[in-house]
């Protein structure tokens, strides 16, 4: 990566850091994927039981994979469960010890963004297991509220939309109509202002784009 881009980066993803932390969020900056994941296991207590929703940008930085290689953990996989079996296990993923989770957008003040559809992912955000490790690529830092709320609905949302068998008019348009389709991805739109109790979400600022 050009130097320049990583100086940029650093700067950019330090100051956001800052900004979380005087909303209690323990925050950090990682350069790289392999620092994220290193950083990220030593969160996690060995022996303890791990979930996540369906982020793209923790499979991308190679947490999954790490999590499932150190053979440490109790690990909730919801891609290993059939359909039917899906909703109790979002119930117990809900309970786990750390959930893990990425952000459509965070706010250079430090406020976290995201749009569900079934809600299982903010809900665990908000509460329920004991800890929330949040990894970000630098990709998703955007100036203000109303930014993160636009690219979570404009630019995150579609994409998410071409994953799963949903009825929706960004699933064949690529852009956001402001549906109220049944299958609608953008039901709930969480803002984390700040984390309560003090520490119990964790934020990983990984130097690179991640995601979408």
């Amino acid at each position: 990566m050009n130097k320049a881009v990583v100086d940029r980066n650093r700067k950019l993803g330090e100051s956001v850091v800052n900004s979380m932390k005087q909303r209690h969020f323990d925050a950090y900056y990682c350069e790289s994927c392999e620092e994220a994941v290193a950083l990220a296991l030593s969160l996690m207590p060995k022996g303890t039981s791990v979930g996540w929703g369906g982020s793209a940008s923790i499979a991308e930085a190679g947490l999954i994979d790490a999590i499932y290689e150190s053979g440490e953990y109790e690990i909730l996989d919801r891609s290993k469960v059939s359909p039917e079996e899906l909703e109790e296990f979002a119930r117990r993923v809900a309970f786990c010890d750390t959930f893990l989770a990425s952000a459509n957008a965070i706010t250079e003040d430090g406020q976290i963004v995201n749009v569900d559809g079934n809600g299982n992912r903010v809900s665990a955000m908000i509460y329920g297991p004991k800890s929330v490790i949040v990894v970000a690529g630098v990709n998703k830092i955007v100036k203000a509220h109303e930014d993160a709320v636009s690219r979570a609905r404009n630019t995150a949302a579609p994409i998410n939309a071409q994953r799963f068998e949903v009825n929706t008019p960004c699933k064949g348009s690529g852009k956001c109509a402001d549906c109220k389709s049944p299958d609608s991805i953008c039901a709930t739109i969480v803002t984390h202002r700040l984390s309560k109790p003090a520490g119990r979400i964790k934020v990983i600022i990984v130097g690179t784009n991640l995601g979408f």
